[in-house]
């Protein structure tokens, strides 16, 4: 049996966005397109559509949806897949307040 300890792991607590940890440049808005095409790709999963039936619903070409579905939504514009979720019947509210230190400049709240 052997008496050593075990390692420490060394980490550093996240921010709260991939993004902002990576120091790419527009981490705000690329957080919020990510939470953003994330949900419509969970709309569309649950569904259970074909992409070649995707494609009009979302008005896109068919290479375009493959994109969306592989999570490749940096591909997209925050107003296109804002179009998306309307396209798909949703309501989508912005709420402009204060901004605190310490918090998101943007952040998506998705409703149940």
């Amino acid at each position: 049996m052997s008496t050593k300890k075990p390692k420490k792991i060394k980490f550093e607590e996240g921010s709260g966005n991939v993004f902002a940890d990576l120091g790419l440049k527009d981490a705000d808005q690329l957080l919020v397109r990510s939470q953003i095409g994330f949900h419509v790709f969970k709309i569309l999963e649950d569904k259970k559509l074909k992409q070649r039936e995707i494609a009009p619903l979302l008005g896109i070409a068919q290479p375009d949806v493959s994109h969306l579905m592989n999570g490749h939504f940096s591909r997209f514009t925050t107003d296109k897949l804002l179009d998306f979720l309307r396209r798909l019947d949703r309501k989508v509210k912005i709420v402009v307040s204060r901004h605190h230190r310490g918090e998101p400049y943007q952040q998506v709240i998705f409703a149940p």
